[in-house]
């Protein structure tokens, strides 16, 4: 059963555990549970994803309970007017203690969402919160670092948390698309989890009916608290 952070007559928001697709999509043709159809099914009624997460991502996603809100909220996302997303994501090194992500996306061949311009401006805030040593060899080095990173998107565009981390040479771990695949590899037998590292924890709106502020919350997992004490 998915967990639900908040509801009320127009908006519903879930915890949406790692692994799981927001909705049938041919690049993943094999799986068969939905998040817009467990929910479906949960609460007896029809839902619409204003906005997704990454199959491996988990945390804040939210719906719309009817066509209009969803509609509304569509455009919203789209712009990215009066949003505020916050995640938290494990990267590979020890990044700045802040800084601006400032670097333009292509859009992915498969985003065809839009007809607009294939390069788009992407800006990402990061702030780095604890850092790790693990105790697993990488090369020459006796150990490899990493760290707990919150991340904020400024703008919205396909895979851009992961494309950002990337771009500064300090990607999510377990990326299988972005990473490094021997040091996902290491981590997911040290750690015992093999998963994205990568969490929607809050996001914040103007709730489309009502006008009134509206942030969800979703904590990490129990399964964050396999990373070590940070390092000294």
């Amino acid at each position: 059963m998915l967990r639900i952070l908040h509801r009320d007559d127009h908006l519903i928001a879930i915890d949406k555990p790692p692994g799981l697709l927001v909705h049938r999509t041919g690049l993943d043709a094999g799986e068969t549970r939905f998040a817009v159809q467990l929910l479906r099914d949960q609460i007896g009624q029809p839902v619409w994803p204003v906005h997704r997460l990454d199959k491996g991502t988990s945390g804040v996603l939210l719906f719309a309970l009817d066509a209009a809100t969803a509609s509304q909220l569509g455009l919203a996302f789209e712009s990215g007017q009066g949003l505020q997303k916050t995640y938290h994501a494990v990267v590979r090194g020890w990044p700045a203690d802040a800084g601006l992500i400032d670097h333009p996306l292509r859009r992915l061949p498969d985003d065809m969402r839009t007809e607009r311009e294939e390069v788009q401006e992407a800006q990402t805030r990061f702030e780095t919160v604890e850092r790790y040593e693990l105790q697993i060899p990488q090369g020459s080095f006796p150990s490899t670092r990493c760290s707990l990173v919150q991340l904020q998107p400024l703008t919205g565009r396909r895979h851009q948390l992961r494309r950002h981390l990337k771009h500064i040479a300090h990607p999510i771990i377990g990326d299988a698309t972005h990473g490094k695949g021997p040091l996902n590899r290491a981590v997911a037998e040290f750690l015992g989890l093999q998963r994205l590292w990568l969490h929607a924890s809050s996001l914040s709106l103007v709730h489309p009916v009502t006008a009134q502020p509206l942030t969800v919350l979703a904590s990490r997992g129990a399964e964050w608290a396999r990373w070590q004490t940070p390092a000294g």
